[in-house]
């Protein structure tokens, strides 16, 4: 009976997160979600695990199938429109919801940019649809079950994916690493670097 109750609260948290809210402080990872390790703040590129990624450069591609079927070659896309790769520890937890939704938000002026926006998590393409659905998420989420995905970019992976994203430029080029984010201001962030080249 106790797991219920818990379950209902992490469920209206993750609903109440949703709700827009104006930009705050940086936000910090909730005790109910995974705990990410951070790298280098910034667009040095630095990794914050294992993969070799730099501004400037080609990132490492992938293939997968998204929540909705869809398949997404990355090298196929590269060049011909921005990529935002953002990488998130798990589906309904407050702070991954947050910044799917904040996404979700502003997806007319992404979409105006004509960004192909990929979520990648290590849960299941099923949860992804749940989540997705529930929130009405336009974008793609991939799974990314054994992080393969996440190391490759050099995120941290512990079960779990840390919070991290990736801006790819028109020209198939790395523009701009986060290795740490504010979830309630990171689509405004991702707009103005698509936008301003």
């Amino acid at each position: 009976m106790r797991l219920s109750s818990v379950a209902l609260v992490v469920l209206g948290l993750a609903s109440f997160a949703c709700e827009k809210t104006p930009p705050g402080p940086a936000a910090t990872t909730p005790a109910s979600e995974p705990a990410a390790t951070s790298g280098t703040t910034g667009t040095t590129g630095a990794p914050g695990a294992a993969g070799e990624i730099t501004v400037g450069k080609a990132p490492p591609t992938f293939s997968a199938t998204a929540h909705d079927g869809t398949k997404i070659d990355l090298k196929e896309r590269l060049g011909k429109q921005p990529i935002v790769v953002y990488f998130y520890p798990k589906d309904e937890t407050p702070g991954c919801t947050t910044e799917a939704c904040s996404f979700r938000d502003n997806w007319v002026a992404l979409e105006k940019a004509n960004v192909l926006l990929i979520g990648v998590s290590a849960d299941s393409l099923d949860s992804h649809k749940a989540f997705a659905e529930h929130h009405k998420l336009p974008f793609k989420l991939v799974s990314d079950a054994d992080g393969a995905i996440a190391k490759s970019y050099g995120v941290p992976f512990q079960g779990y994916t840390g919070r991290q994203s990736f801006v790819i430029g028109k020209d198939g080029n790395v523009k701009k690493i986060y290795r740490t984010v504010d979830v309630t201001a990171h689509a405004q962030q991702i707009l103005a670097d698509v936008n301003g080249g």
